[in-house]
Order: C-alpha cells, then structure tokens, then sequence
C-alpha cells in the first residue's frame, strides 16, 4: 500500500500552532508506518530533520503559488497513492478516495474580526470542502466536531476525535517547580511577571489581558510587568497602540517571537500564564504552562476546558476584572497557587503525541 503525507506545514522554519502540530504527528507517526510505502511531501526548499525509515521517502515538490492544490494534486494524480493522510486542514483537489484530514479549528466563523474578508472566504471553502472530500475527519477537540457537524453538517459517524499530543521538556523537578522559579534575572526581564504566549492578534484577546494587567496594577499595586512573546498577528497595529496608550506601558515587554528554548526559559520564570483567548481549536500553550510548573488563568470558552480540564482558573473573556482578580489569587495566595500547579502537572500527562499518532495511524491504515 502507499500512502501519502502533506508534510509542507510541517517544516518551516518558525513553526507555531498548526505547523508544530503537523511536525510532531509526522515525527511520531514513523514507528506506526514501517511496512508500508510511505511519500513525505514537502516543497522544494524545506529540510527534514529527523531520520525516517527506509520505507518512507522524501518527495521535494516544487511550486510558486498554491502548492497543495495545483502541485500537490499533480503529484498524487501521477503518483497514485492509495491514501492520503493531510495534517493540516487543506486536502487538494486531486485525492485519493481515502483521505484523512486533521481540522484544527473554526476560529474564522466564531471570532470573524480577526479575520479579512479575503482569509475568511478562502478558509471556509478550504475547511469546508475538506470536511466534505475526505474519507474522515480529525477534529482536535470535542468542540471542533460540535462546530463542524453544525457549521458544516459532516456527518458524525466520519468524524473521530484525537486529542493533541505533548512532549515538553520536563522541569528540573516537581518540587523545585512548585515552590520556585528561574532567576528573573536570566529572563532578562529584572522583575516578576505574568505571561502570555501566542500570536499577537485580537483573537487571543491580547487588548483584554493588558486591560486586566492594568486592573491588577491599579488595584494591588503589584511589581510585576506583562511579558508578551509571540509574533504580530491580525489588529496587532491595534494592539500597538492600547499599549503606548497604557498608564503601565512601561511595564509591558513584548518580546515578539521566541524560540522553543527562549519559550522554555520564559514560561519557567514567569509567575502566571494567562490565556483569556476567545476561541481556540485546541489550545496547546496551556499544557506548555502547565508543564513548566506555572499556573494558568484563563477563558472558559470552545475547547479550553477540554485541554485545561480542571487545572486553571477561568473566566468570561470580556469580563477583565474576573481575569485581573484570578490573576491576582495566583499572585498573591500560595496555598492556591501550588494547588493549582500540582494539577497542572496531572493534567499535562493526559496527552502524548506517540498516543496521538498511533491513534492516526490506525485510521490511515484502516
């Protein structure tokens, strides 16, 4: 049998959300296809960087403009690959009968001010006609197959439910991370601070932490700064200019992109991780968080509670002062504080990524 992967998110070079996704389930996916022939595609100027098994090979396809549905159809349409498995959302034109796809979200339909025109109309026809070519469909999250079966009326017998892996780097240990932290000083930010990680867009309702940021100032005059890493997203101009406008601008640091050990080294500092998103098809930086030994607070909305389960302290996303006083609560009580790590650390174990790829696997080779 051969079998196909879209394998062009998974290897770029800055790799967030869907990218990482599609990188670890391949990555992970190799001890489950060992027998069978297996293509790997990526575009022509991207690298693999991890050994595969000699049955799998390496097919660099190259294309200026939309490769997956132009490049990609014309591969499988020569290659004549049994199966198709599509990480990330977009199956081609051109597919083979049996095709898995993996949707990650409907953050266009619910939260469409993030979103141009342009993006919205071409996500829905992508998502959509996936949902409909494919043979089954993946969804991240109990909430992403509501949505879809709603939204787009797949039919619930085509859809499965795997939950995104995990495979973080472990703490120096359980007690260490609980009771302490990293020096803020090799965080080079000189103060204790709370956190958000992700893109910097109005989806992540990054405006709504700094209004909670400056609540929790005004109100208990706390030292911490508001760190923000990650790179500009949809209304960051927006953005931009609610910070500039701040009474505590200047205890607001955006770091803009970070990589995996920058993030490792920032979360394990950081006193609060706080996430308030509006809506997520998953949302993995919680469990990254939570793995770091640090508390979250955030937003009781889409498939949130499914990933922080009860390992966080949540709150409507439009209402900054609930946010500002969890925030708070973690800041300032200990006892609430470690209650709330240690289930953290429990949480975090509910998911692996080799889980996850054997359970994909089984679906690819059924």
């Amino acid at each position: 049998m051969k079998i196909g992967i879209d394998g062009s998110r998974a290897f770029i070079k800055r790799r967030t959300g869907i990218e990482e996704y599609s990188y670890q389930v391949i990555k992970n996916l190799r001890p489950w296809l060992n027998e069978d022939e297996v293509f790997l595609y990526v575009r022509h100027n991207q690298a693999v960087d991890f050994d595969l098994p000699e049955n799998w090979k390496i097919k660099k396809l190259w294309f200026p403009r939309f490769w997956t549905q132009i490049r990609l159809s014309l591969e499988i349409l020569l290659g004549s690959v049994d199966k198709l498995f599509v990480p990330a959302h977009t199956v081609p034109f051109v597919h083979p009968k049996k095709t898995v796809v993996v949707i990650h979200g409907l953050e266009y339909e619910f939260c469409p001010k993030a979103y141009s025109f342009l993006e919205r109309i071409y996500m829905r026809f992508v998502i959509k006609n996936s949902c409909k070519w494919a043979s089954k469909v993946v969804c991240v999250s109990e909430n992403t197959k509501r949505d879809v079966m709603k939204l787009y009326g797949t039919e619930e017998d085509k859809i499965e439910v795997v939950y995104e892996g995990y495979s973080g780097k472990d703490g120096a240990s359980e007690s260490a991370g609980i009771l302490g932290h990293a020096s803020k000083e090799k965080c080079d930010i000189g103060a204790p601070y709370i956190l958000f990680v992700g893109r910097i867009e109005e989806r992540k309702n990054v405006k709504g932490i700094i209004e909670a940021f400056e609540i929790v100032k005004e109100k208990y005059g706390v030292e911490h700064k508001l760190v923000l890493a990650g790179k500009p997203g949809y209304g960051y101009g927006d953005i931009r200019k609610r910070i500039e406008i701040s009474k505590f601008r200047n205890d607001v640091v955006e770091m803009g992109y970070v990589s995996d050990e920058e993030k490792w080294e920032i979360l394990r500092c950081a006193d609060v991780f706080v996430f308030p998103t509006f809506y997520e098809g998953f949302g993995l930086p919680i469990l990254e968080a939570q793995n770091a030994f640090v508390p979250v607070v955030t937003s009781k909305v889409s498939s949130i509670p499914e990933v922080a389960g009860d390992a966080a302290l949540y709150a409507d996303p439009n209402d900054h002062h609930t946010i500002a006083e969890n925030i708070y609560v973690l800041i300032s009580n200990r006892e609430a504080k470690e209650d709330m790590v240690r289930r953290g650390v429990e949480n975090v174990k509910r998911f692996s990524w080799a889980d996850c790829a054997k359970k994909l696997a089984l679906m690819i080779k059924e």
